[in-house]
């Protein structure tokens, strides 16, 4: 069987300055490693998030995002210029439950609640999402390697 990794954005992936991505301010550019917004305040990717994403891809797993977010297009900004949105196969970002992400996510996939791993900073997501019967994962100071390793065992 299938599973499908799924991850949070804002503190999940990355970190906005000690914010939400939608309280930044664009247009965003790509300084070295990092983005900046229009103020210079930086944006970075988890250290773990590169590799990550490329064993998962490696070893052909199916990834999506469902994030919140109240500015959907700035994240999609935010995925291409850190150049990892290709990684994912499907994308619900929007504000509204996650109860609706994941519901959008079984319909499109056809994968089962009980075979998807979601990762999130916010212990009520990790609570409603959990009680669809997905293994939700709660990520303290954005995603280690290490947490989904453990999830792969």
């Amino acid at each position: 069987m299938q599973k499908l990794f799924v991850f949070d954005l804002d503190f999940t992936l990355w970190n906005a300055g000690e914010t939400w991505c939608d309280h930044t301010n664009p247009p965003f550019r790509r300084v070295n490693n990092h983005v900046e917004d229009s103020y210079g305040s930086r944006i970075i990717l988890y250290p773990d998030v590169p590799k990550i994403l490329n064993r998962l891809n490696a070893d052909k797993y199916t990834m999506a995002l469902a994030s919140r977010t109240g500015e959907p297009s700035w994240a999609v900004q935010l995925l291409k210029l850190f150049k990892i949105d290709h990684f994912f196969a499907y994308k619900e970002i929007y504000p509204g439950s996650k109860i609706t992400h994941f519901n959008n996510l079984q319909k499109h996939t056809g994968i089962p609640f009980s075979e998807m791993v979601f990762f999130d900073d916010e212990m009520r997501n990790i609570h409603d999402v959990g009680s669809l019967g997905v293994k939700a994962v709660f990520v303290e100071d954005g995603i280690s390697g290490h947490m989904v390793e453990n999830q792969l065992k």
